[in-house]
């Protein structure tokens, strides 16, 4: 039986030989570009994003080595200050960064007043999209912000059953999911996932978000199933492989 293709739209290397910063008192355990490829041995990884974690915070080092290890099939979703010259983003982007991230649930990124401004910045200079880990619940005021930006995904199906209706109306509005983190979330991910993919089709992107740190219940394979149970396996292959490789611009 051949093995399910999957873009990785949402992973994390933790390499101590890089800084580290402790975040509301975590520090996670090492998770190397070769701990990454063993875990996922069981799948046909085409590529993915290497995502930058709070206790990262504005550490390029890390994610530059973990791309040229992984090689070039794979992206960097990084957090920068908003005063980052147009200089050193475009050095990025010609090392496989696309993304700025802005972690307002656990921070260690820019702040989200900075939100409006710095996507724009970055969209314009590179063509690089914004990626957003909040809890749904807290979007409150930003909806109209997020919903203005040229290219924008939030993280773990938005975390929240309470916020889940106002992320509907986003992904209504273009806004990208990840499907990721499942064992981060307090609802039913299939019935979530059947939700987002009956508004767009090319909403959901897939993600192992291994190595899982802080997450009650990590990932596993069946996660993968789940998807493809809930969504039948033509409509799975678009969220487990070509939605991110539209998104991240590699086909």
């Amino acid at each position: 039986m051949s093995k399910v293709k999957i873009f990785d739209a949402h992973l994390h290397i933790i390499d101590p030989r890089f800084p580290l910063t402790e975040n509301q008192g975590y520090l996670p355990p090492a998770f190397t570009a070769s701990d990454y490829v063993k875990s996922v041995e069981d799948f046909e990884v085409t590529g993915g994003a290497i995502v930058s974690g709070s206790f990262q915070s504005f550490d390029q080092s890390y994610l530059l080595d973990a791309l040229d290890t992984l090689g070039d099939r794979f992206v960097g979703v990084t957090q920068l200050p908003a005063d980052t010259s147009d200089e050193e983003i475009l050095k990025l982007h010609e090392k496989g960064v696309r993304a700025v991230r802005f972690n307002v649930k656990r921070g260690g990124s820019e702040t989200i007043e900075q939100l409006d401004r710095f996507a724009r910045r970055v969209h314009d200079i590179a063509g690089w999209n914004a990626e957003l880990y909040i809890d749904s619940k807290d979007l409150g005021e930003l909806k109209d912000t997020i919903n203005q930006l040229p290219s924008v995904s939030i993280d773990h199906l938005g975390l929240s059953n309470q916020g889940f209706p106002e992320l509907l109306k986003l992904v209504e509005q273009g806004v990208k999911v990840k499907a990721t983190g499942f064992g981060r979330i307090d609802f039913d991910p299939a019935e979530a996932i059947r939700m987002i993919h009956a508004l767009n089709s090319e909403a959901l992107l897939f993600g192992t978000d291994l190595p899982s740190t802080r997450a009650d219940t990590p990932f596993q394979a069946s996660d993968v199933t789940l998807i493809q149970e809930a969504l039948g396996d033509n409509e799975a292959e678009k969220v487990l492989h070509h939605n991110a490789l539209k998104w991240y611009g590699i086909e």
